[in-house]
């Protein structure tokens, strides 16, 4: 029974990952009822309550106290909460081990609640499969389920970027970020992470409504994802073509609209040899993206690859934690 308890401990964060990704590929994205859809409806009522559009630096206070009142309770009261038990635990030795087993099972639930490595899959064979048929209008109406672009005029072409470019950037916002932050930090700050992120999707437009309200929020989606997305970079650009997939992160990536979305995609698409970026229609406007990545035009095939890429990265980051606590270990 110590002996277990010893294994738990010393491998902790790497046994919590690992069920995660496995409860992931197994149960796939909640069907009924999914924790951030609740969120989103909160975060949606907050906005609507607070969000006063022109009134300038009010609106910016505004926006960063919604992101406050929202996002920091919850990773709070869980740490708290996780406080209290491991407190109790320690009191009553004899029941050590079973109140580890708890704690490694709730991280790993909650974990598995916030990457959505499957349903990425699932959204993106949404789109590969009519594109695969020429069924063209489904493919469209999937398409808009992943991007916040206008969807009705795209060819084929410009479907198979824009599902690519989503599965290269949401790689890094909806896993490796959440796995990275939980390695570091806990539940706890791999909530903050993901709870900011989807905050930043939902307010995070440089338009009338947002532009002061969504500020707060940007800019700590910026800081939050910073380093989790140089380490999204190297979980891709170790697949292939490191120098110039770090090379290009770094030189195209600066350049992007969004720093770690652009450097994610960037490395991404080196490693796949392919370019993204180029011209888009976001609510009525056309907006013009640097090249990311370099080599061939994207094809459906490349929905595929990019899956793979995402699938095997977050591998890569689970062997390089286990590996870490072995070391730690001796």
């Amino acid at each position: 029974m110590s002996q277990l308890l010893v294994v738990i401990q010393s491998f902790d964060i790497t046994l919590v990952i690992a069920l995660a990704l496995l409860l992931d590929r197994l149960l796939g994205e909640p069907n009924k009822f999914h924790p951030l859809i609740g969120f989103g409806n909160v975060a949606a009522w907050f906005e609507k309550k607070l969000n006063r559009y022109s009134d300038g630096k009010h609106t910016i206070f505004y926006g960063a106290l919604a992101w406050l009142t929202i996002v920091v309770p919850l990773p709070v009261a869980i740490y708290w909460a996780g406080h209290f038990i491991v407190e109790y635990g320690i009191e009553n030795s004899q029941h050590v081990l079973i109140f580890q087993l708890l704690s490694l099972l709730f991280d790993s639930v909650l974990l598995y609640l916030i990457i959505g490595l499957t349903s990425l899959k699932q959204h993106a064979m949404q789109i590969y499969r009519p594109l695969s048929d020429g069924d063209m209008s489904l493919a469209r109406h999937f398409t808009g389920y992943l991007v916040s672009r206008d969807t009705s005029t795209l060819s084929a072409q410009q479907m198979s970027r824009a599902t690519v470019e989503s599965m290269l950037e949401n790689g890094h916002d909806a896993v490796i970020a959440s796995l990275f932050y939980y390695a570091i930090g806990g539940i706890e700050l791999a909530l903050i992470h993901r709870l900011a992120n989807t905050l930043d999707a939902m307010w995070g437009y440089k338009n009338k409504r947002f532009n002061d309200f969504g500020c707060f929020t940007a800019r700590m989606d910026d800081v939050l994802g910073f380093v989790s997305g140089k380490v999204t970079v190297c979980c891709y650009a170790i697949q292939g073509r490191l120098f110039r997939s770090v090379r290009n992160a770094f030189v195209q990536g600066n350049q992007y609209k969004s720093h770690n979305g652009g450097w994610a995609m960037a490395a991404g698409a080196t490693v796949l040899n392919i370019k993204l970026g180029g011209s888009a229609i976001y609510h009525g406007k056309t907006h013009h993206s640097v090249q990311l990545g370099e080599g061939d035009n994207v094809t459906q095939q490349d929905i595929v690859g990019s899956i793979t890429l995402v699938q095997r990265a977050s591998l890569i980051l689970l062997l390089v934690v286990s590996t870490t606590q072995l070391l730690l270990t001796f």
